[in-house]
């Protein structure tokens, strides 16, 4: 009997390790699952003051916020429009290289930027870019949906000339993002070259 009770006893104590581990290696997988998916959540979903940050950090770039009080119209107010100024003075005969946009527009309703927190990253791409990330030329028409998110889009007003869009960048668009906005810079700084007779450094 004293036998047998000291082999249950070693069973019982072979069994709570076993589960024990069992438990600890279960949490351990659980809790660096979750840290990975929030690091990729913090790291590849773009914020407005993100994008804001990333394009003023880019040389001779200057980003204009309307608001009340400037003169600006209200339908402007919460958008941001980013010029390639080195003096920094927005220019006011030159359009933006890039927006982002939070609020439906007249005739621009179809990303349907009224829903809760979305807005629309646009960017002047250029032929080239434009036709490498939507397989088609700027005045073919898009078949792309101008609502979904996370996905590179013809602009579903200014596509025609050029213009792409993103609404709520995220994982999948996050660097294409930023690639198209420093190319759409450095487009806008090549016009300012042209227009002005100077000459600026390289990207």
């Amino acid at each position: 009997m004293a036998d047998d009770l000291r082999v249950g006893t070693r069973s019982s104590s072979v069994f709570r390790l076993e589960v024990s581990t069992s438990l600890h290696k279960h949490l351990n997988e659980t809790l660096e699952h979750m840290t990975m998916e929030e690091t990729v959540t913090m790291e590849e979903i773009m914020t407005m003051e993100e994008i804001i940050g990333f394009v003023e950090s880019l040389e001779g770039a200057l980003a204009v916020r309307p608001g009340p009080g400037d003169g600006s119209p209200e339908i402007s107010w919460g958008d941001t429009f980013f010029f390639y100024a080195p003096d920094g003075v927005m220019p006011q005969a030159t359009q933006p290289f890039a927006t982002i946009v939070t609020k439906n527009q007249p005739g621009d309703e179809r990303s349907r930027l009224d829903r809760p927190d979305t807005f629309r990253v646009n960017m002047a791409a250029g032929k080239e870019a434009f036709i490498d990330r939507t397989g088609h030329a700027p005045r073919e028409p898009a078949t792309d949906d101008p609502g979904v998110t996370d996905a590179v889009i013809a602009h579903p007003v200014y596509g025609s000339v050029g213009w792409l869009a993103v609404v709520n960048p995220g994982p999948r668009t996050g660097e294409a993002v930023r690639e198209l906005l420093r190319d759409a810079h450095h487009l806008a700084r090549a016009r300012h070259d042209r227009r002005t007779g100077s000459t600026t450094s390289g990207r």
